[in-house]
């Protein structure tokens, strides 16, 4: 179980503070694959870092009863002034491992995440894609009860990619995942259920359908079930489409599909 009672967090901003979650209290469940949705901007990294606690709520309270881990994705966080290498072994002081253990975690980081030279010069020096593959490759030397992901699999290029695919297999075997993805069809296969952030506000579904209805009714009111689809949209640059009147997007979905029948 992960549960927040009453939790709050924003940012100040130009306009004034911009809130991610106000007041929030939800019960989420840990013995299923959970798909986060959210519109850009809508604080979608932020809540997994909440969740897995490399960031605190302005107010209320974050209760589990299970091992998270840390955010697993291109929003993974690390001492920047650290090198990898000395990022991995804090990481391996502070869970309890022994010299013998942590030269263990290094070497196997070291040859998953692929960083080369880099693995040794600061984390300020990193690409967020870098970034990731150093959590990526450390959270595999750990075991959890619930990973949080976020775009996880993007990573990368197509080598990096595969490898990535075939440990997000072994995550799934072996835990349940808080997944956020813009690939409806990668979250339907994944996920069994829903939640849906914005404005503030937090809602779960225990169907997967029924959370994706919502979320595309809310980003794109005018086009109705886009997602029941078979031809889905499946990029980042897809979506800029909802943020156009529905007329609009009506137009570029009737475009895309026929690109694809070609």
């Amino acid at each position: 179980m992960i549960e927040l009672r009453n939790v709050t967090k924003s940012y100040p901003a130009k306009a004034g503070r911009r809130y991610v979650l106000r007041d929030a209290s939800i019960v989420l469940p840990v013995d299923k694959n959970v798909a986060l949705l959210g519109p850009n901007g809508a604080g979608k990294s932020t809540f997994l870092r909440l969740i897995s606690g490399a960031e605190p709520a302005d107010s209320g309270s974050i209760i589990t009863n299970c091992k998270v881990s840390w955010p697993l994705g291109v929003s993974s966080g690390f001492q920047s002034s650290l090198t990898g290498r000395q990022n991995v072994a804090f990481v391996c002081n502070i869970n309890g491992l022994t010299n013998e253990q942590t030269r263990s975690v290094v070497e196997q980081v070291t040859e998953f995440a692929e960083l080369g030279d880099y693995f040794d010069m600061p984390i300020k020096t990193y690409s967020s894609g870098m970034r990731a593959r150093l959590g990526f490759g450390l959270s595999m030397s750990f075991k959890f009860d619930v990973y949080v992901v976020d775009e996880l699999t993007s990573v990368g290029d197509a080598t990096f990619r595969k490898k990535a695919k075939f440990a997000f297999e072994e995550f799934r075997q072996r835990a349940k995942l808080i997944f956020a993805s813009h690939n409806m069809e990668t979250l339907r296969e994944t996920c069994e259920s829903v939640i849906f952030i914005r404005n503030g506000l937090i809602d779960y579904y225990e169907d997967v359908e029924e959370g994706i209805r919502a979320y595309s009714h809310f980003i794109s009111p005018g086009v109705e079930n886009i997602f029941d689809e078979p031809d889905q949209l499946k990029t980042d640059d897809d979506f800029t489409v909802f943020m156009k009147p529905a007329n609009k997007a009506v137009k570029k979905i009737k475009n895309h599909k026929a690109r694809r029948q070609k």
